[in-house]
């Protein structure tokens, strides 16, 4: 695959109308988280852990049940991967600890429907994120979703969300390390410097890519799972940072 040699420096946080033209190139691929950059996902993490913390308030308080359940979703990870049904087991695991084994059945209960309740929720796009999907897309660009969690419940949701027509390539990543970005771009047979990613974790969407010679388009989302929060002191190259999903085109040069 033929490919430009090109140079591209680190800007700060680009603001909209802060700029005419960033981007000295047009990639032949563009990479998509789908949890928080596409639709909202962490907002219902975190409504269901104060749920999750008013069940047990006969046991422990707020803050020691939010850092239990966490530690035991670490310790977890390995076994049940990402996703709300690792999540609902680890809330299960954390209630019957805390509780040191006399938390009811009817609370046990309530945890799995507020996990099948989080399984349920309608996709809520992200300002901006489905319009730009579809425009790039009839603009030629070739488009892939990489995104961890479950399988299933990420296929639900990008049938729900009615934009896998938009897609060269959809892939449900067990993790996001370099190692697992390598595999697809090898797979899908994409030279590393004509990819772009788009996502809102530096930890998972951009470091590992940029590390592998790609570029990346940073978009916050303002609710972080605290596994995804990373410190990033070093200047980066080939790498942007956006306030929304509806500046990309802008520094895409469109």
């Amino acid at each position: 695959m033929s490919a430009l040699v090109f140079i591209i420096c680190w800007f700060p946080a680009a603001k909209k109308g802060s700029y005419k033209y960033v981007m000295n190139k047009k990639y032949k691929w563009i990479g998509f988280d789908a949890d928080d950059t596409i639709w909202e996902n962490e907002t219902f993490f975190r409504e269901t852990e104060y749920q999750f913390a008013k069940l047990l308030s006969e046991f422990c308080d707020e803050q020691t049940i939010m850092q239990e359940l966490y530690k035991t979703e670490l310790d977890n990870l390995k076994d049940y991967g990402f996703g709300i049904k690792g999540f609902m087991l680890s809330m299960i695991e954390t209630a019957i600890r805390l509780s040191k084994g006399k938390v009811g059945i009817d609370k046990i209960s309530c945890m799995i429907e507020l996990g099948k309740c989080m399984l349920n929720k309608p996709v809520k796009f992200i300002d901006g994120s489905k319009e730009v999907i579809e425009s790039l897309s009839k603009k030629g660009y070739k488009l892939v979703v990489l995104t961890k969690g479950d399988l299933l419940d990420q296929e639900r949701k990008l049938s729900k969300a009615n934009i896998k027509q938009y897609f060269h390539h959809i892939e449900i990543m067990s993790d996001k390390q370099e190692a697992n970005y390598n595999k697809i771009l090898e797979h899908l047979n994409i030279e590393a410097r004509d990819f772009l990613m788009i996502g809102n974790s530096l930890k998972s969407d951009i470091l590992p890519v940029l590390n592998l010679g790609g570029s990346a388009v940073h978009i916050p989302f303002h609710t972080t799972w605290v596994h995804e929060e990373v410190e990033n002191n070093k200047k980066l190259e080939n790498f942007w940072e956006l306030e929304q999903m509806a500046q990309l085109e802008e520094v895409l040069g469109l």
